[in-house]
């Protein structure tokens, strides 16, 4: 086998790619596909060989690329080997608890790389998931059991007890916020959504990170429930579905295939920008308009919804055009005291943490 050897920046975007959250076949097939196309020399294949190439195979190749890319880049540390396969083994056991994954995924997660070179590239530049990779290696030796007792090398853990490796985990995460292992996912409609319920959240005290929640936007009701419907054949852990007023044939859509362990919440009233605070949309638009206009209660029609509203204020007022991600933006930055939060964005929070 002759091949060239991955960049530190390839490696980086390589071991990126392989912890994100998303369905463990899919992400090691596509990783360790481009792995094989661009670096392997000798033999060479196309996508359509590794399309029925099997995942042990594709595995065997990709690993010897990754380590041997390691091993030129980075001299090996005294007693590297301790702790080796501790990594590999609890990525192995984290993919298997959140995703339902088939005989054929697990040749995948039977890899041997060597994650013990692979974390000496990640700083604190890195992304979270990367740097949740690097705080599990230096715990790597106490994780090699199920239940253990805390030393004193281990930070951000109470001394003097035994704790399972699932508590290890779960503290390393909220303690750091890396949101790493993710336990559960909220499935929303838009964008709106997505920059806003984790800024609220954590004004209230809950953290999504440290929770370990995972966000996702579907892009519109019906997407949701194709998304849904996706999520439940890939995921073992809770869904939490929060959809507009206007969606409930698209909750019967849900039910019949809804899981004891998900759940949906429909908004009480229009859409999710319909349960912002006016005084909080009031205050975003007067903090962007400062120096040439102002805005005040007066600017809303009431028998419109809080996007038409908008829409409208941004024209009169001669603004750009109204963007749903770019005024939640606006609104991240405005969110400073608990009147900005309603009742029911309080409500929504607290069902998402029960």
């Amino acid at each position: 086998m002759k091949f060239k050897f991955l960049t530190k920046e390839q490696l980086i975007i390589s071991l990126d790619r392989l912890t994100r959250f998303k369905p463990t076949k899919d992400k090691y097939f596509r990783v360790f596909s481009d792995i094989i196309l661009s670096n392997l020399l000798e033999p060479v294949y196309k996508k359509s060989d590794l399309l029925n190439m099997h995942a042990a195979e594709l595995t065997s190749i990709s690993e010897k690329i990754i380590n041997s890319s390691l091993e030129e880049l980075i001299p090996r540390p005294t007693g590297e080997g301790l702790g080796e396969g501790i990594i590999n083994s609890i990525l192995k056991e984290y993919e298997n608890s959140v995703f339902i994954n088939d005989e054929d995924t697990q040749s995948y997660l039977n890899n041997k790389i060597n994650y013990n070179l692979f974390i000496t590239l990640i700083d604190e530049s890195s992304p979270i998931n990367l740097r949740w990779l690097k705080a599990l290696s230096e715990l790597r030796l106490s994780l090699q059991y199920d239940d253990i007792t805390i030393c004193h090398s281990e930070p951000n853990i109470n001394l003097g007890r035994r704790i399972s490796k699932t508590n290890i985990l779960k503290s390393l995460r909220y303690e750091n916020g890396y949101k790493f292992p993710i336990e559960k996912v909220l499935l929303v409609e838009g964008i709106t959504e997505e920059i806003l319920l984790p800024v609220f959240s954590r004004y209230l005290g809950y953290d999504f990170y440290k929770e370990g929640i995972q966000i996702l936007a579907a892009g519109g009701k019906n997407q949701v429930v194709k998304m849904y419907y996706k999520l439940i054949e890939e995921l073992k852990i809770p869904i939490f579905v929060l959809l507009d007023r206007d969606a409930e044939d698209n909750i019967n859509q849900i039910k019949p295939k809804l899981r004891d362990i998900d759940k949906i919440h429909l908004v009480s009233c229009g859409e999710f920008e319909d349960l912002l605070p006016k005084s909080l949309i009031i205050k975003t638009l007067n903090n962007e308009l400062t120096n040439f206009a102002s805005v005040t209660e007066a600017d809303f029609n009431p028998e419109l919804s809080s996007a038409e509203n908008l829409d409208n204020i941004f024209k009169i007022k001669g603004l750009h055009e109204f963007k749903k991600a770019e005024f939640a933006k606006l609104v991240k930055d405005s969110v400073s005291e608990d009147s900005d939060i309603s009742p029911e964005i309080a409500s929504i929070i607290m069902e998402i943490g029960l």
